[in-house]
């Protein structure tokens, strides 16, 4: 075997980046195989870093992981700019959830309460209040909910990002497809290219989103339990910023949210179907889209569009990530992160090098699944 490496990462996600470019700093021989990095959810991702926003009820152990990973990506950015010489657009003014109806209010005033109750910053605001911290809301806006510590980021810029530091750390890109791993005694050894190729390693990380539960060469029980769950995106383009901040709606029961960025592009999202590897682009998709985020920001409509995609997020059963060693020596996961890949990222590479709360390692081990088999 000509290349043999400490660690290898199949996939070229913001989640895999991370990884190898995280395992790289800490001077192991690393690569990264995807045939096209970059290009799958993470360039799809709005890339909101929302956990207070996003926490529901029946998920405590997810807004644990998310709030440990909000914490490090200060420091996370502050690296990935040092190392890449890229801005990723970072900000930190937090996310506005605003309700349309009396019954998307009785949601965010459980939101509150349940924020309240676990002790995370978070600001309940009339819709004067609002508007008055983003003038182009809708004058139907009947109330909102401000969680001051939720940020954002470009997932494209942190991606590129990424790729650069992690080749100015010595770390591999190898621009080709997994076919399968390659087991030795009881062991993963490696992985086999698509070219007929086989790369050798200590240890492999399968990072492929959404492609990590069809991994040719394992085992049933310990092939991930991760689904494709699409969601459609548009992007929009504004010759001046018309939010200062992540805005995030409930109208007529639908969530929409809308992310700005410092060139005046909004990030206008998203869909959540069950289509399997479906990743087309629906007029009806768009529709819903336009349609509920023009309740909130009526300006929207009169945007350029700029880009419309679909991506697939890696769903679990439980809607947590797989991270951290399998029941097969060699092989670890850094998957099933669903919607939140790009706040979690930083978080997974720590999780990866060992170096995070073992309370949190349990959360997302992926023996969690492997012992029911």
């Amino acid at each position: 075997m000509a290349h043999h490496f400490d660690v290898l990462v199949i996939g070229g996600g913001i989640v895999g980046l991370s990884v190898a470019w995280r395992t790289a700093r800490r001077g192991l021989k690393v690569a990264v195989v995807d045939p096209a990095p970059a290009s799958g959810a993470s360039h799809a991702a709005a890339g909101m870093l929302a956990p207070v926003s996003e926490a529901t009820y029946t998920e405590e152990p997810l807004l644990r992981l998310g709030l440990a990973s909000l914490e490090r990506w200060p420091a996370f950015a502050a690296e990935l700019t040092a190392d890449s010489g890229h801005d990723l657009d970072y900000r930190t003014d937090g996310t506005l959830d605003v309700a349309f109806g009396a019954d998307d209010l009785a949601v965010l005033d459980d939101l509150a309460a349940f924020v309240e109750k676990l002790g995370l910053p978070a600001e309940r605001l009339t819709g004067r209040e609002c508007r008055r911290l983003e003038p182009m809301l809708a004058p139907a806006v009947r109330g909102g909910l401000l969680a001051g510590a939720d940020a954002w980021v470009d997932p494209r810029r942190a991606t590129r990002a990424l790729l650069d530091a992690l080749e100015r750390r010595g770390g591999t890109q190898v621009r080709a497809r997994v076919t399968g791993l390659e087991t030795g005694a009881e062991a993963v050894t490696g992985v086999r290219l698509a070219t007929g190729e086989i790369l050798g390693a200590a240890q492999v990380v399968l990072a492929a989103g959404a492609w990590s539960g069809a991994m040719e060469g394992l085992p049933p029980e310990v092939l991930p339990p991760v689904r494709p769950v699409k969601g459609q995106i548009m992007r929009l383009r504004s010759p001046t910023p018309i939010l200062r901040r992540c805005v995030r709606g409930v109208v007529h029961g639908a969530h929409v949210y809308l992310v700005p960025r410092g060139d005046g592009e909004v990030v206008v999202g998203a869909t959540q179907e069950e289509m399997g590897f479906d990743t087309r682009v629906t007029a009806g998709g768009l529709w819903e889209l336009l349609r509920d985020a023009r309740e909130l920001v009526p300006g929207v409509t009169e945007l350029e569009l700029a880009d419309v995609i679909a991506g697939l997020r890696p769903g679990t059963p439980d809607n947590l990530p797989l991270v951290g060693p399998t029941a097969l020596p060699g092989l670890s996961l850094a998957t099933g992160h669903h919607r939140g890949g790009v706040l979690l990222a930083p978080l997974t590479a720590d999780l990866c090098s060992g170096e995070a709360d073992p309370e949190l390692s349990t959360i997302c081990s992926p023996l969690r699944f492997q012992e029911h088999h």
